[in-house]
């Protein structure tokens, strides 16, 4: 776990609503910044599925997407293995 202290500047509104509502914490600070990662992801994905749709890639089968997802997720296993 990573300590960091953020100092935000707020119009005055937004802070009083955002105190009230119970935003204003270690918790629903960590909830609004996986939010907006997910948000940001999505973002990304959609921007590079249109592109491989324009370029006229192939869709790919259920079975070869996981075959894909294995492949990465065994790298990665082997990668961050102890002794490595």
């Amino acid at each position: 776990m990573t300590t960091l202290q953020l100092k935000l500047t707020l119009p005055d509104q937004l802070a009083k609503r955002a105190k009230k509502a119970g935003l204003l914490n270690a918790q629903s600070i960590e909830t609004l910044l996986r939010e907006a990662m997910r948000k940001k992801a999505l973002a990304r994905f959609l921007q590079v599925s249109e592109r491989v749709a324009a370029a006229g890639v192939p869709a790919m089968s259920e079975e070869e997407i996981q075959a894909e997802v294995d492949a990465v997720r065994r790298a990665r296993r082997k990668r961050l293995a102890p002794g490595r």
